[in-house]
């Protein structure tokens, strides 16, 4: 008996010492995941140019090639005659024990592998079974909704803080609503009960990640009944018991905005931008009211040039999705000369790029408000890096209170991101006191 409780006693203290180990096993702060990706890339140039890492940041990179990682550190390291080191670390989308060792090595994991629904399961369920904070560029809201099913209590449980859509989809559209939406409850007394977005003007290269998102969900979804009617409900990424509002099927032609006075077009990243923007009213008790609507458009201007741009926009959707439904104009069509993951505009075109957003509100009371949001680089890939930096800092530095689960950026970090893409990231939230 007594040989007997001594190997309890070894036991259980071989049981802590697992456990205090497990928190010293978190060698890195962050970790970028593809870094050698197109994405990864910009993404590895922001934090070597502002954020080096030192004593109190720490952070590497992964991937699945250790020589081209390698390769891109030595050149990248050089150009700007640092003197450090960035440990790198192998991990294969498809190994679960590399990726287990990854997730267990770091608090917070920055993912650009892409499109999420062919190689990001199994990062995701790692992430959320070790308790490591997880952020990434997912736009495709099927798999999203899949994620969030599959691994919510498990995050819940272990502390893990899971956060999609943290690049221009959906970062300005949530954060914009969201700080409008502050605004109002604090100047105005209420939420606003209806708020649009309209995409004002953008200059940049199309994101080839972004097209062979949408075209992952296409496929998943033309002979899947069932998936395609959940993409389509509007609350589709709302908690099981918030999935009810006054929101309808997205908008899917050109129209004449009566109350905007301009002609408009949908905007094909609408279909998880609005998701997200009403995952997070639900997550954040529903701080915008739970009769709350939101849309979004592109803006195509007034008069007869403006409904002939709207024209153009809407047929040049049309055809994009039906070129994609089959295999060979997809093929022959859509993927030849469209970019493709991995491509995307060189260093000059990205820097001088832009985005310029209108956030419209408007109170129960007929009380209105706006707010014009700018970014000082490309979408799709300047400033969308810059964006998801400073979400995974913001994760692993901030002092951020939220428990474990899937949240979206405005329920998660809130002001505190907020923060963070004004004063680094370049990106203006101005409110204008009316139309």
């Amino acid at each position: 008996i007594s040989y007997l409780l001594i190997a309890i006693n070894c036991c259980h203290t071989l049981l802590l010492m697992n456990s205090e180990n497990t928190q010293i096993i978190k060698k890195f702060n962050i970790v970028i995941h593809g870094a050698s990706s197109f994405t990864g890339q910009i993404i590895l140039e922001y934090f070597l140019d502002n954020y080096p890492p030192n004593e109190r940041l720490k952070w590497a990179i992964s991937g699945r090639n250790y020589e081209k990682l390698n390769a891109l550190l030595k050149k990248m390291i050089s150009e700007r005659s640092l003197d450090i080191k960035i440990p790198i670390i192998i991990a294969d989308s498809y190994d679960r024990a590399s990726i287990d060792d990854l997730t267990m090595s770091t608090d917070v994991i920055l993912s650009t592998v892409g499109p999420y629904a062919k190689y990001g399961s199994e990062l995701v369920l790692a992430c959320a079974k070790n308790g490591t904070d997880y952020c990434d560029l997912a736009g495709e809201s099927q798999w999203i909704q899949k994620m969030i099913n599959k691994n919510q209590q498990i995050a819940e449980q272990t502390g893990a803080r899971i956060i999609h859509a943290c690049g221009f989809d959906s970062i300005p559209f949530d954060i914009g609503v969201f700080a409008l939406q502050k605004y109002a409850i604090e100047k105005l007394g209420a939420p606003l009960k209806k708020v649009t977005t309209l995409v004002k003007a953008m200059r940049g290269g199309a994101s080839g990640g972004t097209i062979a998102s949408i075209l992952n969900i296409i496929d998943e979804t033309k002979n899947n009944r069932d998936l395609a009617k959940s993409v389509s409900d509007p609350y589709a990424l709302n908690p099981p018991d918030k999935k009810t509002g006054p929101d309808k099927r997205d908008e899917k032609t050109y129209k004449y905005h009566s109350k905007l006075k301009t002609w408009v077009a949908p905007f094909i990243m609408a279909g998880i931008n609005t998701r997200i923007v009403r995952r997070s009213n639900a997550l954040l008790g529903y701080m915008y009211g739970d009769n709350f609507s939101y849309t979004e458009f592109t803006d195509c201007g007034k008069n007869t040039k403006g409904r002939l741009k709207a024209i153009l926009i809407n047929a040049s959707l049309g055809l994009f999705f039906l070129f994609s439904t089959f295999s060979t104009t997809k093929k022959h069509i859509v993927q030849r000369f469209l970019p493709k993951p991995g491509e995307g505009p060189d260093k000059k075109n990205r820097i001088d790029g832009f985005f310029k957003l209108k956030v419209y509100g408007e109170t129960q009371s007929s009380d209105k408000l706006s707010m014009t949001i700018t970014g000082d680089q490309d979408p799709g890939y300047g400033s969308t890096s810059k964006m998801i930096s400073e979400t995974a800092l913001c994760l692993a530095v901030d002092e951020i209170t939220i428990s474990g689960g899937f949240w979206t950026p405005a329920s998660a970090l809130g002001e505190k991101l907020l923060k963070r893409l004004e004063q680094n990231a370049g990106l203006r939230f101005k409110v204008d006191e009316s139309l």
